[in-house]
């Protein structure tokens, strides 16, 4: 569980790294494993996998993890869902950079809000890439202006506008293998190619309260008008704890 001190954090910083969490590594390698099954089926995602539950949902195992549903209830409340995972793996001397951005830029949900869970598969240090991001940037509770960007090496293709942030500001975010971090729908955040000889994986977790409904007509929307990488209009989202406070949830299963 989050301490009070944590939970102060995540709302105060917009992010927050459980001092008290950690995955056994046997969990990590099973999720090390279930990727590398993945990529030996799809090796296009051997980068990065914007939606594993499309392609595995052996994923979901981990997604259910007691502690870390108990860490997402305390972020945003107790009626809760999961509406996507995603895999970022850099592999060792490379793997792509992710430009400055806010989730919220890419992401169909109104109103707006999402707690990501980040799972470190390795180490993540600044030497192969690990998260960074902009302390206290999700107060506004706003998007900032982003830039479509299709240049080399990017995982994503919405950048945000070098005006809207001070990279002087940036903090990394240090994790230990099995370690997990937290972070606000609005955080400003990125990260850098990997540049040592030691991989980088991350799984993320993407849990939206259920006050909030999926959009799926925008999701098709955004995708086709921001040439986005994945369209989410067909995923599936998971009621996790709870039930749908909106009442305009659709859960069903889709392939």
């Amino acid at each position: 569980m989050l301490t009070a001190e944590e939970i102060e954090h995540y709302q105060t910083h917009g992010y927050v790294v459980p001092a008290g969490f950690r995955l056994p590594l046997q969990t990590v390698q099973d999720i090390r494993a279930a990727h590398e099954r993945l990529v030996a089926r799809l090796p296009q995602f051997a980068d990065y996998c914007p939606m594993v539950l499309a392609h595995d949902t052996a994923f979901l195992n981990w997604a259910r993890e007691p502690g870390i549903l108990d860490m997402v209830e305390q972020a945003i409340g107790p009626d809760f869902a999961l509406w996507n995972s995603s895999f970022f793996a850099k592999p060792a001397f490379k793997g792509s950079r992710t430009p400055w951005h806010q989730d919220g830029e890419y992401w169909p949900i109104r109103p707006l809000a999402t707690c990501t869970v980040w799972i470190a598969c390795d180490d993540a240090t600044p030497e192969n890439g690990c998260l960074r991001v902009i302390r206290g940037s999700h107060r506004r509770k706003s998007l900032y202006r982003h830039n479509r960007n299709d240049g080399p090496g990017l995982a994503l293709n919405q950048e945000l506008d070098h005006s809207e942030y001070d990279e002087r500001d940036a903090v990394d975010i240090v994790l230990q293998t099995g370690q997990v971090s937290l972070h606000d729908v609005y955080l400003i955040h990125g990260s850098e190619p990997n540049r040592s000889p030691n991989p980088r994986r991350g799984m993320t977790l993407r849990f939206m309260p259920t006050s909030s409904v999926f959009d799926r007509e925008l999701a098709d929307t955004m995708f086709r008008e921001k040439q986005l990488g994945a369209n989410h209009a067909e995923r599936t989202v998971y009621l996790m704890r709870g039930r749908d406070l909106s009442g305009r949830n659709d859960f069903r299963i889709r392939r």
